[in-house]
């Protein structure tokens, strides 16, 4: 059994947070420079601006997108791992605090009713997963709501299958149209049921974009929905083009014989995410 105080978790979470804030994740980088070269005019325009905003807030320590976005934080924790210290929760938002203090981030986190704002950017959207072992892996997903907004969960029925799939996915992209500020990454759930298959959808946009899933009928779904999402022509920041979205991204669980739910996550150009393995 491994001890370990909720205290590196919690310096963790700070040390990812700072990280996310004011960088765009290397494969997000080389694939927006990807989606320069295939376009021109105000479309290639916007791209570069991008690139370049990115450029800056990397080497001023400077928040890449205005919106620092909601902490995001999922954990994945080994069985052999005893936690000692404060709460698990009270240490994630207490790393999330500090960060967003320090790297002078907007704080975003309000009553949804009041909309008083809580001042710090707590409490976190937290995940633990259990796994094998005597690992902890924490990652942390900022997610901007112009986005988040824009994501949507269809509950279709079996026989609409396949194709239903891809239908849902390119058609929460398209009545997004502009509003997620593209080109989007599109993380998606499949199966599970109404709550988890949402999480599947949120857990796709922390894999790094370009990669596919190892099942191949699975990757088939990224490779045929990011295809058709690219014909609608909506572009970069809405100015028209050949790419909409940088990736489609799916994740997929087992389901029950009457349902086949199915979520879509969106994520705009400003792709923040950041791991570390404690």
């Amino acid at each position: 059994m491994r001890t370990l105080s909720t205290q590196q978790i919690s310096d963790c979470v700070y040390r990812l947070a700072r990280r996310a804030g004011v960088t765009l994740t290397p494969a997000c980088r080389a694939a927006l420079g990807r989606a320069a070269s295939q376009e021109e005019g105000a479309a290639r325009f916007a791209l570069d601006t991008l690139l370049q905003n990115e450029q800056t807030a990397r080497s001023e320590q400077m928040p890449v997108c205005q919106d620092t976005g909601m902490a995001v934080v999922l954990i994945e924790l080994g069985q052999e791992v005893y936690l000692t210290g404060t709460p698990l929760a009270d240490a994630v938002n207490d790393g999330v605090r500090r960060a967003y203090a320090d790297g002078c981030f907007r704080k975003s986190i309000c009553d949804p009713l009041t909309r008083v704002n809580t001042g710090d950017n707590t409490p976190a959207h937290l995940h633990v997963e259990p796994t094998a072992g005597a690992r902890v892996q924490v990652t942390f997903l900022p997610k901007g709501f112009g986005s988040e907004n824009m994501s949507r969960l269809f509950m279709l029925t079996p026989a609409e299958g396949r194709a239903g799939i891809v239908n849902a996915v390119v058609e929460a992209v398209r009545a997004a149209g502009s509003r997620p500020c593209p080109p989007v990454y599109v993380g998606v759930g499949i199966g599970g049921c109404f709550d988890s298959c949402a999480l599947l959808a949120k857990k796709a946009l922390t894999r790094d974009v370009g990669t596919r899933h190892p099942r191949e009928d699975v990757a088939s779904i990224e490779t045929e929905a990011l295809e058709k999402i690219n014909a609608l022509g909506i572009g970069a920041q809405g100015f028209g083009g050949k790419v909409t979205a940088l990736g489609v991204a799916c994740e997929i669980a087992p389901t029950h014989i009457a349902g086949l739910p199915v979520a879509v996550n969106i994520q705009c150009h400003c792709i923040r995410c950041e791991k570390e393995t404690l």
